[in-house]
Parts: C-alpha cells; structure tokens; sequence
C-alpha cells in the first residue's frame, strides 16, 4: 500500500536551499563582525600613534586644549639643565626666548647624543602643571660632528651658475 504525502509547498530542494542560505548568512555575518572588528582596530590605533608637532611658543598660546592632545615639542637643551636618575630624565628645552620643562619617564635611556645644546625632540603630553611629559626623547646630533665646509670629506659646495 502506498502511503501519499501531503505537498506543504517546499520540495526536497527547497528545504536545500533554506539550509545553504542560512549557512551562507551565518559566514557573511561573521565576516562582518571581523572586518568591523579590524576596522575600530585600526581607527584607535591610528588615534593612539597620531601627536600634533608644535613649537614651544605655540605650546603656550594652546590654553587648555594642550592638555588633551598628544603632542612633539622640539628645541635645543637649555646647558646645565639634565638632571638623570636612571632612564627618568628632566630638562627644559629653549627655543628663541621661549623654554619648556620637559620630564621624561621612558623605558629606554636618552640616546647618547642627548647632551647640552643638542637639538631634541620629546614626544608626550603637557601637563597643567606646566611641565611637559614625555614618553619618547629623540637627540639630533650635535652640529660639532658635521663636517666643516672644505674640511676633508665634506660634500663639495655646489657649483655657482653664470647664467
């Protein structure tokens, strides 16, 4: 005897295809939820590393919006001005007629080049007590070390056109 089945309106290869689609909305939202996922990874990131380059003179018109953003302050050592206690380090940086007092707590010591009169560049925030905190220190070396114009292996000066 033959049993008959009741058509619901779904074959075989409906019920197939229900199951591939849900597999497939399955995948995508996964896939989704990792490229969000890497995308706030990168935004925040990117807010993280980002620091504005300012002058110490623009340092002291910022007001109170200093205090918020990471910043890069450049100047020259103010001599007689470092004092070391291992890899802390405080300072004031000298630019014009303007200086800074920078106070670096990193996790490596300055660079050997940090010396008096050497250029550097510190890399933090600025406090509301008027000091700057640095997490970076960068030292250019100092000018003494070029070599002299005419000096043997100095770069020959360039050629003076006629026309």
């Amino acid at each position: 005897m033959a049993r008959k089945v009741k058509a619901w309106g779904v074959s075989p290869f409906g019920a197939l295809m229900s199951s591939q689609l849900k597999t497939y909305m399955k995948f995508g939202g996964a896939t989704a939820v990792i490229l969000l996922l890497l995308a706030y990874l990168a935004y925040t990131g990117v807010q993280d590393s980002k620091s504005y380059y300012v002058t110490i003179k623009e340092l002291h018109k910022m007001g109170d919006t200093a205090f918020t953003k990471r910043l890069r302050v450049a100047g020259n050592v103010q001599p007689g001005s470092i004092k070391r206690t291992g890899t802390h380090v405080q300072f004031v940086l000298v630019e014009e007629d303007q200086t800074v007092s920078v106070d670096y707590t990193g996790t490596e010591a300055p660079p050997d080049t940090f010396k008096d009169d050497s250029q550097a560049l510190a890399d933090g925030s600025f406090g509301r007590d008027g000091v700057f905190h640095a997490k970076q220190l960068q030292a250019k070396c100092a000018s003494k070390y070029a070599p002299q114009p005419g000096a043997p292996g100095a770069a020959p000066a360039p050629a003076k056109s006629m026309t």
